[in-house]
């Protein structure tokens, strides 16, 4: 508990450049700020402040959990716990910061700069007046710290605006763009690494997430199921809620199996869950792309080939963010947004199931295709059978 602060400051970056449409930005993040901080439990007032938002406690709040959730927040930039100056004259702001210091940094031998932003230019002294009437004051205070203008370890950023606010620490956020401002889209999760950090990219760019697992019981456990399941959870602490549709796949892969040259299995299922995935997107309200966490050749059914002839099975566009990474690169951001220890657990997903021990590489779309007419009559049926299945939850 650290309420010796009493607001956080939240900067943005992306969103001060879109014009005239800027309001519907802001009143979005707006939005999607007081979503997260009633995660917390705790009351805040939140508004919007020439370009910053503005959080200021109502009653008490544990300090870990608000900024765990404020840096959670797609749009969020950067996140300032910040003391409020109610005295404006520069008497009030020196002695504001000098206590600032004080209660901040039990150990104060390290070497400092005062920042002032005048966005109020009403103010009687300039930003320059104003940082070094407070660096002697500091320097009064503590003899033991020091003053660097060109490399400080502490910067004392003053915003002086219709009200005052003093900070010294900016806590990264994950940027990107608020939730609401791009539609939805189905992401096809799996339990591995990558989906998941699919998933994530798509939805910091603005978008909201639903999701659909392909089960095949057997084949697949109810550890492999929950695996999942706990990694959509993972996911909307960052994404809000996730609606998880569950498809019984197994006919479909058994069928496949048995109709169909085994090494264009992995091909004819993925064409076949993109375009289940489609028909749960287009029942969706305000849904317009598929998600998947493909990246160029990594397997088989990763090549430029296999991803064109995938795609030919559905119409709505196919986002795949991951495209250019390798595996490390998803890894490192698995760690990063916290999937990472879910997707190491060794429960196997249907893709892994039923995978032919030479999958064809670059796969002939008439050939696929002329595969595919084998199941004609009875995958139609199956089809259907898989979407009436549909196991709904909602991830929060």
């Amino acid at each position: 508990m650290e309420n010796r602060f009493q607001a956080f400051l939240l900067k943005y970056a992306e969103i001060g450049v879109k014009g005239k449409n800027r309001h519907l930005f802001e009143e979005a993040l707006e939005k999607q700020v007081r979503i997260h901080l009633r995660r917390t439990g705790a009351e805040f007032d939140v508004h919007r402040i020439n370009g910053r938002i503005y959080c200021e406690a109502k009653s008490e709040y544990d300090y870990d959990a608000v900024i765990t959730e404020l840096t959670k927040t797609f749009g969020v930039v950067g996140v300032c716990p910040v003391s409020h100056i109610q005295d404006k004259t520069i008497e009030g702001i020196k002695e504001a910061a000098v206590k600032f210091i004080g209660e901040n940094y039990p150990d104060r031998n390290f070497t400092f700069k005062v920042d002032t932003r005048r966005a109020d230019k009403s103010y009687p002294m300039t930003s320059m007046e104003v940082d070094a009437d407070v660096g002697e004051a500091l320097l009064d205070a503590y003899t033991e710290m020091k003053v660097d203008v060109h490399d400080p370890e502490v910067f004392l950023h003053i915003d002086l605006r219709e009200q005052i606010f003093m900070y010294s620490k900016v806590i990264k956020g994950v940027g990107g763009l608020p939730l609401g401002t791009n539609g939805r889209a189905m992401l096809l999760l799996s339990g591995g690494f990558d989906s998941p950090v699919a998933g994530y990219m798509v939805s910091r760019r603005g978008v909201y997430m639903d999701a659909v697992y392909f089960n095949a019981p057997p084949y697949t456990s109810e550890r492999a199921k929950q695996k999942v399941v706990d990694l959509a959870k993972v996911l909307s602490s960052y994404t809000g809620n996730i609606r998880l549709h569950i498809i019984n796949f197994t006919e479909i892969q058994m069928t496949i199996y048995e109709k169909c040259p085994h090494d264009e299995l992995t091909i004819i299922m993925r064409r076949y869950m993109m375009k289940i995935a489609e028909r749960l997107a287009r029942d969706t309200k305000d849904c317009y792309a598929l998600v998947t966490g493909e990246s160029m050749g990594q397997v088989a059914s990763q090549t430029m080939k296999s991803l064109f002839t995938t795609d030919e099975a559905v119409s709505f566009p196919v986002f795949r963010p991951l495209i250019g990474f390798d595996k490390q690169e998803i890894i490192d951001k698995a760690e990063e947004i916290g999937t990472a220890d879910i997707s190491i657990l060794p429960y196997e997903d249907c893709c892994t199931i039923f995978v032919a021990k030479h999958p064809v590489t670059k796969p002939n779309l008439n050939a696929i295709k002329a595969s595919e007419a084998r199941l004609e009559g009875v995958i139609e049926e199956l089809v259907e059978k898989a979407i009436s299945s549909d196991e709904v939850m909602d991830i929060w």
